[in-house]
């Protein structure tokens, strides 16, 4: 189980860290990712957390930072400089193995949180 949360309004230039509280076989998973959708619009990879490595659209590089803190089961995703763009609802998912920046590898979804970033 995933449940994420932080998502709310902000200006543009702005920061908003979210959250995702893992549980069960997702605490344990190879890789625990965030992706966003816009209304209208698919699932948009955003970044992706494993033991060992952290992943990145480019869209997002430099902007965001994915973490974790184990002993918290807890996956963070600090996003700074927000543009209008980044205006979406934002998932964390969790992968058994391998991915590839697409929803479908993903086996487990959170509920997802707002986040909102006006010009």
């Amino acid at each position: 189980q995933l449940v994420e949360s932080g998502g709310g309004m902000v200006q543009a230039g702005g920061s908003l860290r979210l959250s995702c509280v893992t549980s069960g076989r997702a605490s344990s998973s190879y890789a625990v990712g965030w992706f966003r959708q816009a209304p209208g619009k698919e699932h948009e990879f955003v970044a992706a957390i494993t033991w060992s490595n952290t992943d990145y659209a480019d869209s997002v590089k430099a902007r965001f930072t994915i973490s974790r803190d184990n002993a918290k089961n807890t996956v963070y995703l600090q996003m700074n400089s927000l543009k209008p763009e980044d205006t979406a609802i934002y998932y964390c998912a969790a992968a058994s193995g391998y991915y590839a920046h697409v929803a479908a590898d993903f086996y487990s979804w959170g509920q997802g949180t707002q986040v909102t970033v006006s010009s």
